[in-house]
């Protein structure tokens, strides 16, 4: 139906392009709060996340900074989407180069300390970081993370459910981390059961308001 004189008439909705100053900062500060998670669960000293635990212990095998291997890790796992026939969005570059350099630096800049209370907090803060990290990451929709496509890559070509996919790669690398010196603890399961929880909160409440564009659009299709 077509409504003369209406906004409706003159525009049409392209989310994509006519949002994405705001989609990729809200991906950036995303990212920044993903990396500054990592590090708070690294200087809780508590356990990190299953993944960290990989790129931890890699850390210690190497001498790197932990960072370092997120991105190295991450370029890894870029390129095993190769036979997977997936293609990465501009978030997804991000998301392999960015963490690893806030984690970097975060992971300098925040004080460390022994007291429990002060680890705890850290965690919690870790959580948090992560959880809201993901809700603005997420909800930019620039690309899934290397490791996260990686996931969606098996469902697509192989049928391995994502949750499978998810659970079989996680426990496998931070085996694998374990031995290579990566920390696991109380974090590393406080993360695995309460990370997803968090996550959709977040997404709910991070949720991208609809543009001018859509909302005159959609109050066009309304009348």
């Amino acid at each position: 139906m077509r409504y003369v004189g209406s906004v409706a008439e003159h525009t049409t909705p392209r989310p994509l392009r006519e949002r994405f100053v705001e989609r990729f900062l809200r991906c950036a500060a995303g990212l920044f709060c993903f990396g500054t998670g990592i590090a708070c669960f690294v200087h809780s000293d508590l356990g990190v996340p299953p993944w960290d635990v990989f790129h931890q212990g890699i850390a210690e095998m190497t001498g790197l900074q932990m960072g370092t291997v997120i991105i190295f890790v991450g370029v890894v796992v870029l390129l095993l989407w190769i036979p997977l026939r997936l293609k990465p969005g501009l978030g997804t570059v991000m998301n392999a180069v960015q963490i690893g350099l806030v984690e970097n630096m975060m992971e300098d800049l925040l004080p460390d300390s022994r007291a429990i209370a002060a680890r705890v907090l850290y965690l919690a803060a870790g959580m948090v970081f992560i959880a809201f990290g993901s809700g603005l990451y997420i909800g930019a929709e620039l690309g899934v993370g290397p490791r996260d496509g990686l996931m969606t890559g098996l469902n697509a070509k192989y049928g391995v459910s994502i949750r499978l996919a998810r659970t079989t790669v996680e426990i496998v690398v931070m085996i694998i981390g374990i031995f290579l010196g990566g920390t696991i603890g109380l974090g590393t399961f406080v993360f695995a059961f309460g990370i997803g929880p968090l996550v959709q909160v977040a997404m709910k409440a991070l949720r991208m308001p609809p543009s001018l564009t859509e909302a005159a659009t959609g109050e066009a299709l309304e009348t």
